[in-house]
C-alpha cells in the first residue's frame, strides 16, 4: 500500500490536543532531523548548511535551514501556519456550583462552532506552571498536561423542555456552555480526599494560603486530576492555560477511506505539512548544497483570536527572525531590507470545500473540492495577501511536478475571513500568497479533509522549497 502523509497526520493530531502540544511535536521532528534549537534570550552562532528552531511561548515555533550557498542580503522561502484552533479556554477562576452539579467555567476563543460541543465526551489539556523544590530552594517549571479520560460534558436541553430547538439553536456562550465535571453527591462523598487536597498539611516550604487561594478557585477534584498527570501535588499548582478539548481521536475514515476525521484540522493540517516540507526537503546530506536561500517554517499561536500578541503573527516574531539571521552573517542592517525584498511567503490556512447540501455559498466559477488540491486564495480587498506574481509562481511549481490546484474567491454577496497573510505582508513587507487545503465543518469540535489533499499540500510545499529560489531567480517585475 502507498505511503500517505495523512497516516503521519493523524498521529500528530491526536499527539496535540492544544498549541502548546503541536510545538512540542514539532520540536520532536526537528530535533530527530538534526535541528539545533536557539533561543532568543542568547546571541546566535549560524552557519551555512546547518538547520536551527526556536520557540516563543511554546505556542510558537519557527524552524529554519540555511542554504550552504546563502550570504547575507538572500531571501527566505517561507511557510506560514498555525498552530491555535477555536476551543473553549478555562477562565482563571473556574469552580462553578449549581443546581448540585460541579461546572467548569470556560471562555469563548476564536470563532467557534459552539454548538457542535454539546453532547461530546470532553476533557482538558494545556499547560501548569508548577513549583519545584530542590535542595531547600524552590524554582518554577512548565509542564504539559493531558487528562486522557472523558471528565467533562456539555448535555443539550431535551426537546421536550425547548419544542423550537430544531428551528434554530440559539447558544447563549455565558450560560450555555459550561462543562459538567461532577455532582454535588458525589463530591461530597469523596470529601476525605478532597480534604486532603484543601485543607491538609502542607509539604515542607508549602504555603497553606496559596493551597487555599487555588481551592478556593477550582474544584478540588480538578486539581488533583492535574496534579496526577503532571506528577506533582495539588498545590504546587501555581497557575494554568488549560483548554477544554474532545476526547474523540482523530482518524481515517469513509467508506473509501478517504476522509480524514479530526478537531483542529484548522491549522493543524497545514502546521504539519508545512513541518514535514522542511524536514523532508533539508533531510539528506546535500540538499542545501547548491541552495542559496533560507527555508522556514514559522507556526504561529492566535491566529483565530486576530494574531495580536507577542507570539502572534502581529508580533515581530518574523521579523526578529530574518533580522537576526542575516545579521548573524552580516552586520549591515540594509541586507535585511534587500533580503525580505527577495522572500517569499506561503501563507497556508486551511480552505472552504464546496458543501453538497449548500451549493449557492460558493461562487459559481470558483469552488475548490475535496481531493483537488491547495487552494490559492483570492480577494480583491485584501483579506488575502495573494497577487499575479505570487500566485504565478506558486502554480508554476504545481505544474512542473503535476500536482493539482484549485482557486477560491468569496461571493460579493459574502464577507471574507482573513489569514496570517495580510499581517505579515503589511507588517514585514515580505511577498505573500494565500494558500489552503480545501476542508468541510471549519471551526466544528469536528472537521474533516481529503486524505489526497494532504499528500497533494505536502508535495506542493516540498516542492516550493526545492524549486522556489532557482524560479524565483527568473522572475524580475520590479523593473
Amino acid at each position: 500500500m502507498e505511503y500517505s502523509p495523512a497516516v503521519d497526520l493523524v498521529d500528530f493530531l491526536n499527539a496535540s490536543p492544544t498549541a502548546f502540544h503541536a510545538v512540542e511535536e514539532a520540536k520532536k521532528k526537528l530535533k530527530s532531523a538534526g535541528y539545533q534549537q536557539v533561543s532568543e534570550r542568547e546571541d546566535w552562532d549560524l552557519k551555512a548548511g546547518n538547520k536551527y528552531y526556536f520557540t516563543r511561548n511554546h505556542s510558537t515555533i519557527v524552524a529554519f535551514a540555511i542554504g550552504q550557498k546563502y550570504v547575507a542580503g538572500n531571501g527566505f522561502y517561507i511557510l506560514g501556519a498555525h498552530t491555535d484552533s477555536p476551543c473553549l479556554k478555562l477562565k482563571p477562576t473556574t469552580k462553578v456550583c449549581k443546581g448540585g452539579y460541579l461546572e467548569v467555567g470556560v471562555q469563548t476563543y476564536g470563532g467557534g462552532l459552539w454548538h457542535t460541543w454539546f453532547d461530546r465526551d470532553l476533557s482538558v489539556a494545556g499547560r501548569i506552571i508548577v513549583r519545584e523544590r530542590k535542595d531547600g530552594s524552590e524554582s518554577y517549571a512548565q509542564r504539559l498536561v493531558r487528562i486522557q479520560e472523558p471528565i467533562m460534558r456539555i448535555p443539550t436541553l431535551a426537546i421536550h423542555l425547548d419544542r423550537g430547538v430544531n428551528d434554530g439553536f440559539k447558544v447563549n456562550a455565558q450560560s450555555h456552555l459550561l462543562p459538567m465535571l461532577a455532582t454535588s453527591i458525589k463530591a461530597e462523598l469523596s470529601k476525605p480526599a478532597a480534604d486532603s487536597v484543601e485543607n491538609g498539611a502542607p509539604s515542607v516550604g508549602k504555603s497553606s494560603e496559596k493551597i487555599n487561594t487555588n481551592a478556593n478557585r477550582h474544584h478540588s477534584l480538578l486539581l488533583q486530576l492535574l496534579a496526577d498527570q503532571a506528577g506533582c501535588e495539588p498545590g504546587d499548582i501555581c497557575d494554568f492555560e488549560l483548554q477544554v478539548c474532545d476526547t474523540q481521536p482523530s482518524l481515517i475514515g469513509g467508506a473509501m477511506k478517504e476522509f480524514v476525521f479530526s478537531g483542529r484540522l484548522d491549522n493543524l493540517c497545514m502546521s504539519f505539512c508545512s513541518l514535514k516540507a522542511l524536514v523532508d526537503s533539508t533531510s539528506s546530506e546535500n540538499s542545501l548544497q547548491d541552495e542559496t536561500g533560507v527555508r522556514m517554517v514559522a507556526l504561529f499561536d492566535h491566529e483565530e483570536v486576530g494574531s495580536n500578541s507577542a507570539q502572534g503573527a502581529g508580533s515581530p516574531v518574523m521579523l526578529d527572525a530574518l533580522s537576526r539571521i542575516t545579521s548573524s552573517f552580516d552586520s549591515d542592517s540594509k541586507l535585511v531590507t534587500k533580503a525580505i525584498q527577495k522572500s517569499l511567503l506561503v501563507s497556508a490556512d486551511m480552505a472552504h470545500a464546496l458543501h453538497p447540501n449548500y451549493m449557492d455559498k460558493h461562487e459559481d466559477n470558483h469552488q475548490p473540492k475535496i481531493h483537488g488540491g491547495l487552494v490559492i486564495k483570492h480577494n480583491a480587498n485584501q483579506r488575502y495577501a495573494t497577487n499575479a506574481v505570487t500566485s504565478f509562481i506558486f502554480r508554476e511549481i504545481a505544474a512542473k511536478h503535476n500536482i493539482p490546484v484549485q482557486d477560491f474567491v468569496v461571493r460579493n454577496d459574502m464577507p471574507c475571513g482573513s489569514t496570517i497573510g495580510p499581517i505579515l505582508a503589511s507588517g514585514v513587507g515580505i511577498r505573500t500568497v494565500d494558500v489552503g487545503a480545501p476542508q468541510l465543518s471549519m471551526h466544528s469540535i469536528r472537521e474533516m479533509c481529503g486524505v489526497d489533499d494532504v499528500k497533494h499540500s505536502y508535495q506542493h510545499m516540498k516542492a516550493f522549497f526545492e524549486e522556489c529560489s532557482h524560479l524565483d531567480a527568473k522572475i524580475n517585475v520590479d523593473m
